[in-house]
This record gives structure tokens, sequence and C-alpha cells, in this order.
């Protein structure tokens, strides 16, 4: 048994480190002080290894989960600090508000994600309260209560700081919003939603409770039409027209599901096609659509509203209220958008690198950030000069196509801009503002190319808040920071217009892959690149087929399909658990 102990942990030990052993064997069968050798050459080499650079990241959403997980270089030495250890697969938090998926299948530990990375990475449970970019440092304090009862503060030093938090919900400063409004951004948020739902039913089920007082506790209203509303109003239906009625059968006439929205159509970024039949969907299923309405105040039991057509103002009764509006900033943010003098902004300015404006070593990315696209019209002389390779005072054709592929990259807004005007190149640009004069004859001047050129930044577009951009967004930044140091030898950006040289990196360019709406029933509604626009049964199981694969691991996904088997085969789950 000794001898078997023995054995076990010299093989344990030997796999852990094969390498290390066969480089002993080695040197100890060539000669006697091979081994001293071995030690020596070890001790050398630990002292050639040059210093990590600390990356601090902060939050674990779509933004800083899709980074760490790219993220391969191991001359970094990345610390994580976020408020919850775990990552959550947000597209599908509806469907844990209606019992379709448990909560614990959409989510994956943080720690999971980077173990098997060969990058020195740790993680610790904590908000950021302060960020100092002038001394690199982070300010943080523990979400866990010590011994005292108090949360533990601690700074972090940083060389890069990746900030990808995310932001709040937005209430628009509504009297009421916060006190009696569920929100869903987080899985605590649909896992109290699911709770309060099933309370509502319990509650109208009381022989206590007046039919007036039912119909109140059941009335369920949605504020905002945008996907997260419509998604749940789709999931909650189905949930009670699938299960619950089975279980409440007294209540289930009384059942109801009003959605309010300021705009006038819902889904309002999807396709015309998508928003009809949406809307017509949701009539046909009972589904009360309010276009028009404004929430101006929300109590415990009324959300009071106004139209936005005739001014009239309305009091609606309600049992359970979720607000799905938008996105605000977070308090912090403010305070370092303040300090970095980006004052009266929506989120982070960052440039199309994602570094902060106004910072060196700070990058933004996700919800918190917005990229601000640099303007043609603000570097039009320098691309003039740029581009006038003889300094001759005019460009002709041949000198800005030489120049054309960097200022498409550079610029993206005016290969849009060609496009939109079904412009096949620079050539066609420069021909419309020279009239019928022949294309490799063209020569501008720098008021003419300024005049073909001064529409171009009215086709710079804000990007949307979504996971699908935070997701590149965190790959994007991830490989930049594995190649740093050979970009630094050799640039693979564009020409910078108004310096020598080249860009260290191509801008990030976000690459919209197609976006889906769950309406209920089974039918999703789907609009994919190049316009293509497809709704009903058959776009419901590519949703499936798309969120299962774009799980974060092997183990998610499973739960995820194994959840909607049950659910196909036993229904919902209906418990307050």
């Amino acid at each position: 048994m000794r001898n078997f102990n023995f054995f076990h942990r010299f093989s344990k030990t030997f796999r852990d480190y094969d390498s290390q052993f066969k480089l002993v064997l080695l040197c100890t069968t060539v000669s006697g002080g091979g081994l001293l050798a071995y030690g020596e050459a070890v001790a050398t080499s630990e002292a050639a290894v040059p210093e990590k650079k600390k990356v601090l990241v902060l939050g674990t959403g779509w933004a800083g989960t899709s980074f760490l997980r790219n993220l391969n270089d191991p001359r970094y030495e990345v610390h994580v600090v976020s408020p919850r250890n775990y990552f959550a697969f947000t597209p599908l938090l509806p469907s844990v508000t209606c019992g379709t998926i448990e909560a614990r299948s959409i989510v994956e530990p943080v720690r999971n994600i980077f173990r098997k990375k060969h990058v020195d990475s740790r993680f610790s449970e904590a908000e950021c309260i302060k960020i100092d970019a002038v001394n690199r440092k982070v300010y943080c304090r523990a979400n866990i209560n010590n011994n005292s009862n108090e949360k533990d503060e601690f700074v972090v030093d940083y060389d890069y700081l990746i900030i990808a938090v995310g932001a709040n919900v937005n209430t628009f400063n509504t009297p009421g919003v916060t006190e009696n409004c569920h929100f869903l951004k987080e899985v605590e948020d649909a896992q109290r939603i699911r709770r309060t739902v099933i309370d509502c039913f319990e509650r109208a089920s009381l022989p206590s409770v007046s039919d007036e007082e039912k119909k109140r506790i059941l009335h369920f209203a949605i504020v905002g039409g945008g996907p997260t509303g419509v998604e749940f109003a789709a999931a909650l239906h189905d949930f009670v027209s699938e299960d619950l009625v089975k279980l409440y059968p007294g209540v289930k006439d009384l059942f109801k599901i009003t959605l309010l929205e300021a705009g006038g159509h819902i889904l309002s970024m999807f396709d015309k096609r998508i928003t009809a039949f949406a809307e017509d969907k949701f009539r046909r299923d009972g589904i009360d659509v309010k276009t028009g309405s404004m929430v101006v105040k929300v109590s415990d039991r009324e959300i009071s509203t106004k139209e936005m057509k005739s001014g009239e103002m309305t009091s609606i009764p309600y049992g359970m209220a979720v607000w799905s509006t938008g996105i605000g900033t977070r308090p912090f943010i403010k305070d370092f958008m303040t300090q970095i003098g980006q004052i009266n902004r929506r989120a982070v300015a960052t440039d199309e690198w994602l570094r902060v404006e106004g910072t060196n070593n700070v990058y933004a990315l996700g919800d918190c950030a917005t990229i601000n696209q640099r303007k043609v019209m603000e570097d039009i002389v320098a691309i003039f000069k740029k581009t006038d390779a003889d300094n001759s005072g005019t460009i002709t054709l041949k000198e800005f196509q030489a120049v054309m592929d960097d200022i498409f990259e550079r610029y993206p807004q005016v290969e849009l801009f060609l496009k939109n005007k079904q412009m096949h190149g620079i050539a066609d640009l420069l021909e419309e503002s020279k009239g019928d004069v022949e294309k490799e004859s063209i020569e501008i001047n720098i008021e003419e190319l300024k005049t073909a050129l001064f529409n171009v930044d009215s086709q710079m577009k804000f990007l949307p808040a979504t996971a699908q951009v935070a997701s590149q967004q965190g790959a994007y930044l991830a490989k930049c920071f594995n190649r740093m140091e050979e970009c630094e030898k050799n640039p693979e950006g564009p020409i910078r217009f108004r310096e020598e040289g080249r860009h260290r990196f191509k801008p990030f360019r976000y690459k919209h892959l197609g976006q889906f709406a769950p309406l209920g029933g089974e039918q999703t509604a789907a609009q994919l690149p190049g316009d293509w626009v497809s709704i009903g049964h058959s776009s419901q199981w590519l949703w499936y087929s798309v969120y299962a694969s774009k799980q974060v691991s092997w183990r998610t996904r499973a739960l995820v399909v194994s959840d909607w088997m049950r659910r196909f085969i036993f229904g919902r789950d209906s418990s307050q658990i």
C-alpha cells in the first residue's frame, strides 16, 4: 500500500512537471554536474523574464468576458473586478422570468472562463467606486461583508484599464419607477419577476379577494417596446396561456398584459415588416399594445401615462410592472467622465481603437462607452496634403486611389456614403463634382475636395447598445493586446493623415450578424444581414440553434438545451423557488 502511494504521488508530480523532469533526467545522464547546470539555467532564465503588464478588467458582462476569453498573451497579469463572479447570457433572461430556462443554465463562473488560459489571472468580487486615471489606481469595495458587518475596501494598480461595466437602467427620473417597477438587466431581476408572477396568481386565487382586485393583481404592465420588453411580453403570454391556466382555472379569464411604448411603434429598430407583424400578432393574442403613451408616474397600484398626441392623462391599475426603456450611466462612470473632461455625455467617449479619449492606457467598451468616429471634414486638409504626393496643389484620381483603402479604413462613412449613392468608387464621386470630364484626367483642388466630401459625415451612426456589439469589441481589443508588441514594430493600421507613419492597429469595425425578436407561440422574427427578413416557426428553430451555439461553455449549452426539452415535455416550472 505504501509503495502504491509513493508511485501515485510520483506519477502525479511527473505529469504536472513532465518537461522539467525530462530535462533533469537528460542532464543527469550526460554528466554529474548537469543537474547543477540546469538549476543555474533556470535561475538565469527566470531573472531574464520581463515584468508583466498589469491589466485590470472591470466587469464580467459581454464585453469583459469576450476580452478574457480571447486574451492569450502570457506577458499580461490580469485582475478582474466585478460585483458578480459569473457571466450571464442576458438574451435569455426573458426565458428565465417564466420558467422556460433555469437561471443556473445561463451563467458561467468567471474562474472557469480563464482557468485554462495561459494568462496569469485573478478575480475579486467587488464593485468599483472610483477611478483615478492620473495615478493609475482603481478604488473598490468588496461585495461580501467582513466579521464586523462592513465591506472591505481596497485599491488596485494597473498598467492598462479595461472598463466594461455595462450600464444602469434609465428611468428618465420618472417618479416611482425605482420603488415600484421591476427591471430586467440581471439574473436576480429575472428571478424576482418569476416569483412575483406566481405570487400574483396565488394572491388572486385567495377567496377573500374581490373580482375587481383580482383584475388589478393580474394586470401586468410592461413599459418599453424594445426587444427586451417585447420578448418578455411574449414569454409571459405563453407562460400563462400554456401552463398557468391549467393550474389557476378560476382566474384565467382575468389575466391581462399591457405593453406601453412612448414611440409610434414597438420594435422600431427592426424592419417595418417585423414591426407590423409583431403589433398584429400581439393584438390577436390579446396583448394590449399602447403606442404613443409616455409614463409620467408610477405608484404602488397605478401607472399614470400621457398620450403624446392629445396630451390626455390616463391611470392604469396594475399588479406587476416591468420597466425596460433604455440604459443610463453608472455613478462612478459619471465621476470618471468629469475627471477626464467628458461632461454632459451619456457614455464614455472612445476613439476607433476603443481607447478613452483624453487617456493613453484606459479602454472602454460595451454599454458604458460609445465610439466617437473621427469626421472627414476635420481632417480634410491633412487628407489633401497626404494625397497630393507631388505637392502640385491638386490631386489626381491615381493619387487618390493610392490612399483610398486607408481613407475607407480610417473613415468608414466615406465607403458607406458611396454605397448609399450607388457609386462604385471614389472616381464616381470625383466625376460627379467635376462634371463631364474623363476620369483619368480628373484633377481637383482642396476646395473641390471639400465640396465632394461635404455630406459624407452625415452617414455617421452610433452603434447600438447590444450584446453583439459588446462581444465583438471585447474580442477585437483582446487581439490588439495579443499583438501589441508585434504591431509596435510593424504597424498594420491605416495611414496617420495628421502625422507620419501608420496607426498600430486597424480600427474597430462592427459586423452586424442579424438580430432576433421572439414573439411567442413558437414564432420569431429574424432580421439578418442583407436585409433578409424571416418570420415564423422556421425562424424560431434558427433562434434556438444560434442561442445554444453562442453559450460560453459546453456545460451551459447542454443545460439550455435540456431546459428547452424539459419545457416541451413537461411544461414550464411554475414554482416560486
